[in-house]
């Protein structure tokens, strides 16, 4: 084995080929740190950004420059080491060091665990066969496109969840037969409730989708080792050209666990981005990060935790006093309804559902009330009113339902009762 770094100054190490990743190296130099910094990709690709592997990128209205957080060039400039098609596969805490794949051994200071998460194998027969694909990494995009460009093909996709719909819209978008198989009765139902999941049913359905609720899947069947079909529980055959398979994902955190840290639903850190251990740290998909606001941890798999907490964990890391604090956002696109949420989802349980809009027209806001506080909002085919919903969220002030159900009422004036806080313009 040979030491891949040499030299007098800090040596700060980020295993992770994604947003987290490339933002926590951004997240150091800003706080200052002159050290030497060098990100393990994994991968053979610079740090790219992993939405647009399921929406434009997909479906051909991107080009494949634009999912890569930087260019090429900028990690030069910033003096940071991007070790390419290079995987960590041992970790030593107490000698400070990681293996590689290749038998490298590359020693550090301080650790960043920006390792995400991987997509959830199919667990029955026929996993392995020709024509399954998984939605996760810039290659699989790639080959799930490319099946799916042709059109006229009959598209089989196990799991109705985030992946399983908007593959869903990019494969009839081709012109393809499409066939969602969901376990829920509604997609969606745990992300965001049966009412609100059955606005996402209806748009699919009109789209021309066969989307089967409630439904089990057994294997995957196939013919000289490509798939065939996909067998339902009762005997119920679908025949499949391609099978894409969306159910669900699991933190890469083995290594950390393996190492001694503290793991659970991820690798465990402080709203400092810190682990059991003071010289590693986690940001991103993998970890499960204390939030000083709901008292509470949270494992939060989108791309605005990707990149806010890996600029924080990296300044965390370069001495920036840290306690991270932000809102959890994504967004998704499905043919004509564009949605951005906001929120905390484990808080979502239970809540009261308040409803702003029109449903039917798919142009409205969902807000989830606990307590007459704003714990979460949703704005489907709504625009420039995320910012006034992360306020109402951020405030922490009652709201009356009836008012916030009212599109009459605008939203800033709920915030009215909060002492020193302006209007928000909507």
């Amino acid at each position: 084995m040979s030491m891949l770094d040499s030299g007098e100054r800090d040596h700060f190490v980020i295993i992770g080929g994604g947003l987290a990743a490339a933002s926590a190296a951004e997240g150091m130099r800003d706080a200052g740190f002159t050290g030497r910094v060098s990100i393990i990709a994994g991968e053979a690709e610079y740090p790219y950004i992993r939405p647009p592997l399921s929406k434009e990128y997909l479906i051909g209205s991107a080009q494949r420059s634009s999912i890569f957080v930087h260019d090429d060039g900028w990690y030069e400039e910033h003096d940071i080491r991007v070790l390419r098609g290079q995987a960590a596969t041992g970790l030593s805490i107490e000698a400070h060091s990681l293996t590689l794949d290749g038998g490298g051994v590359v020693g550090f200071d301080k650790l960043l665990f920006a390792t995400g998460a991987r997509s959830r194998r199919f667990p029955g027969p026929g996993a392995q066969l020709a024509g399954v694909h998984y939605l996760r990494t810039v290659g699989e995009s790639e080959a799930l496109a490319a099946a799916l460009a042709p059109g006229g093909r009959r598209v089989v996709i196990i799991g109705s969840g985030w992946i399983g719909l908007e593959t869903a819209s990019a494969a009839r978008g081709y012109g393809n037969d499409v066939t969602v198989l969901g376990r829920e009765a509604v997609p969606l139902q745990y992300a965001i409730g049966p009412e609100i999941g059955m606005v996402f049913d209806a748009l699919h359905r009109a789209n021309g989708v066969d989307l089967r609720n409630s439904s089990s899947v057994v294997a995957i069947e196939g013919n000289n080792g490509v798939a065939t079909g996909v067998r339902l529980e009762g005997g119920e055959l679908i025949p499949a050209d391609v099978v894409v398979v969306g159910v669900g994902s699991l933190p890469n955190a083995e290594l950390a666990e393996t190492a001694g840290l503290t793991v659970e639903n991820g690798i465990v850190v402080d709203e400092g981005f810190r682990s059991s251990h003071p010289d590693v740290y986690a940001a991103g998909d993998v970890a499960n990060v204390f939030h000083p606001v709901i008292a509470r941890s949270l494992r939060v798999e989108h791309w605005a935790t990707a990149r806010d907490a890996g600029l924080a964990a990296g300044g965390s890391m370069a001495g920036r006093r840290v306690e991270y604090m932000k809102i959890p956002y994504f967004y998704t696109d499905q043919f004509d309804l564009g949605m951005e949420y906001s929120g905390y989802g484990i808080l979502m349980n239970g809540a009261e559902l308040v409803l702003r809009g029109d449903l039917e027209k798919r142009e409205f806001l969902a807000f989830w009330l606990r307590e007459s506080r704003v714990v979460a909002g949703m704005n489907v085919n709504v625009w420039d009113v995320n910012e006034t919903v992360q306020a109402l969220i951020r405030d922490e002030v009652q709201v009356d339902a009836v008012r916030l159900a009212d599109p009459a009422v605008p939203l800033d004036s709920l915030r009215a009762g909060v002492p020193g806080v302006a209007g928000v313009t909507a």
